[in-house]
């Protein structure tokens, strides 16, 4: 029997940041779905929800927070771990993504070691 292929959604508005985002994900064997806005993200996760999610802050229609909180009202939205991405390293943003459902904050640019360290330790690896 082949092994279930985690799934995680990546939300930035930034392609570049989403194909970064792809390759390490590719390399610690996630599968992966791409949205470049939450609202896109949220419309995504209606038909399908992912084991994880790597979500940007800053995007239209829909920043990361306003998703996130949307995202845990949904039916099982409560279960997926969540890996907020931000530029802002300042205490204010990261509390206020905890505070959204954010299991985890990540400072961009990000690299593998460091994606990879927080679903390790989140149980996702």
């Amino acid at each position: 029997m082949i092994p279930h292929r985690k799934t995680c959604l990546v939300v930035d508005d930034s392609k570049l940041m989403r194909l970064v985002a792809r390759k390490i994900l590719a390399d610690l064997d996630f599968r992966t779905v791409e949205a470049s806005s939450g609202r896109e993200a949220l419309d995504l996760c209606h038909a399908h929800l992912p084991d994880a999610v790597l979500i940007d802050w800053r995007m239209p229609e829909m920043n990361g927070l306003q998703f996130l909180k949307e995202f845990r009202e949904l039916p099982g939205g409560e279960d997926p771990l969540v890996v907020f991405c931000t530029t802002e390293d300042d205490g204010t943003h990261i509390r206020q993504a905890f505070s959204a459902g954010a299991d985890k904050c990540v400072v961009k640019p990000f690299d593998r070691p460091m994606i990879e360290a927080e679903f390790c330790q989140m149980g996702l690896l």
